[in-house]
């Protein structure tokens, strides 16, 4: 079954088996992917709604704050009765107020913050998290730098040449400017399986995207992908993902053997392009990444 993402690119220019063995097939020449706002919209989540809310004070006005903490600048003071619209709730200082005693704030309709503690309202929801920052474009130099602490890691960790690692996430990211790796870090197009996300990912990312079978009939649907608070954790994660794959066996008898370990990779059925191999020595090859596989 084949996975189209779509409006826009997930991964870099190649065509590659995921987690669930479905392929996520890229158009040739997609652009850097996906803004934070735009993947986060993907997910398909409800705009944003307020209840209505009445500040209660006995200890004066109550201050307005540019974010969820004592620390945040006070943008306004509100007094005793004072209507307020509420979106959702986040933790943060705790303060005994007029209320209650609470850790929460109330983030309003502004998007500036109150305390919980002197507000009177319905139950609100927690608030979503932010949308990631997307990672900054990197030139190959900087990319490659970045890249080597995670992927040598990986290879302490679970035997991972630290050279196929970062090749692999040079041509699967498109350098790190897929959507998935510029929003969630994730190099490698791994997938969340039942909720699964493993040892190294902050959780899943939900993506729209159509899917065709065989016969070529397609359909809409979404797949979730894992996310990660760094590059590094991606490149575990691969690690991690590779050695505790049964099908992926075969390659750990070369684990001081680039050319070897990625071709048994492929043969294992990770990728369908007939060139992998190739296209991931090449950039071995290119960018004198083996000077990275110190077997230490």
């Amino acid at each position: 079954m084949l996975t189209v993402t779509k409006g826009t690119s997930l991964m870099g220019h190649t065509t590659r088996r995921l987690l669930t063995g479905a392929l996520l097939v890229l158009a040739a020449g997609a652009g850097p992917g996906l803004a934070p706002g735009a993947a986060h919209a993907a997910t398909g989540a409800a705009p944003q709604t307020s209840v209505a809310g009445r500040v209660r004070t006995t200890d004066g006005a109550v201050n307005v704050r540019s974010g969820p903490g004592l620390g945040n600048a006070v943008v306004r003071r509100m007094a005793d009765g004072a209507a307020v619209r509420l979106v959702c709730a986040v933790p943060g200082d705790r303060v005994s107020g007029t209320v209650r005693t609470s850790a929460l704030w109330d983030r309003l309709s502004d998007g500036r913050y109150i305390s919980h503690a002197y507000v009177v309202s319905a139950t609100l929801r927690t608030c979503p998290p932010p949308a990631p920052a997307p990672a900054p474009a990197l030139t190959p130099d900087e990319f490659i730098a970045a890249a080597v602490p995670g992927a040598r890691k990986s290879w302490r960790e679970y035997g991972v040449p630290a050279s196929v690692t970062i090749a692999q996430a040079i041509l699967e990211s498109g350098w790190g400017r897929s959507g998935l790796s510029s929003v969630d870090r994730n190099y490698f197009g791994i997938k969340c399986q039942g909720g699964y996300h493993g040892p190294h990912a902050t959780g899943c990312h939900v993506y729209k995207t159509t899917e065709c079978d065989k016969a070529g009939k397609c359909f809409e649907t979404s797949d979730a992908f894992r996310t990660y608070a760094s590059m590094a954790r991606s490149f575990r994660d691969h690690g991690h993902f590779l050695k505790n794959n049964k099908r992926y066996a075969p390659a750990f008898a070369h684990t001081k053997d680039a050319n070897k370990f990625i071709s048994a990779v492929w043969k294992a059925g990770y990728a369908t392009d007939p060139n992998y191999v190739a296209k991931v020595t090449k950039i071995m090859t290119r960018y004198d990444l083996y000077q990275y596989d110190t077997w230490k």
